[in-house]
C-alpha cells in the first residue's frame, strides 16, 4: 500500500499560496500604475522619472502638499 507523502503535499500548498500572493501583488501593482497614470494625465505635463528610480521621501511636486496627504505605498521586502 502506498504511503502519503506529506512533504510533497505541504510543498504544493506553499507553492499555491505563493502563486496566489504573486497574483494579488500583480493586481495591486496594475491598479497602482493605472491610478498614477490617470493622475499624471489629469495633472498635465509631469516630470518623467526613470523606470527604477523613486523620488526622495521629502520631495513633493506640490509644495502645499504635506507628506501625510500623499498616499502611502507599502511594499513587501524582496525575498
Amino acid at each position: 500500500m502506498a504511503r502519503i507523502n506529506y512533504a510533497f503535499e505541504k510543498r504544493q500548498r506553499e507553492l499555491a499560496k505563493k502563486r496566489k500572493q504573486d497574483a494579488k501583488d500583480a493586481r495591486r501593482r496594475e491598479a497602482r500604475e493605472a491610478a498614477s497614470d490617470t493622475t499624471a494625465a489629469a495633472s498635465g505635463p509631469a516630470v518623467e522619472q526613470t523606470a527604477g528610480s523613486e523620488p526622495s521621501p521629502g520631495a513633493h511636486e506640490n509644495a502645499d502638499e504635506s507628506p501625510a496627504a500623499t498616499p502611502r505605498v507599502h511594499r513587501r521586502p524582496a525575498s
